[in-house]
């Protein structure tokens, strides 16, 4: 009876373990937050989100149009694709490249 007991325990206490492995681990948001196009999103849980800025030159008295390419994590939650615009959050460090998170999806 007692062995029964024990096993029963064990399995309950492996499935809470991959419950808790399942469920996507929380990043909180906090630097920057801008709104962008996805790109790019063919790496597993990655997207490249692009962003058009216009920055003003003061001796032309003109406007250049900069772009910026930035990787964001895809949350399987979120799962946004290519043509996506997205609002991103810069977070901690995820990976080597990684240090933003897209936080919604604003068009499809």
């Amino acid at each position: 009876m007692a062995e029964k007991k024990v096993k029963s325990e064990k399995k309950k206490s492996q499935e809470t373990v991959m419950q808790m492995k399942r469920e996507e681990t929380k990043y909180p948001i906090r630097g920057n937050i801008f709104e962008g196009r996805v790109i790019s999103a063919k790496a597993n849980k990655t997207v490249t989100v692009e962003r058009q800025l216009t920055q003003y030159i003061a001796k032309y008295e003109r406007y250049k149009k900069i772009r910026s390419r930035i990787k964001a994590h895809n949350p399987e939650s979120i799962n946004a694709k290519e043509g996506d615009w997205v609002r991103v959050g810069e977070t901690r460090r995820i990976s080597k490249t990684k240090s933003f998170i897209v936080m919604e999806i604003i068009k499809g």
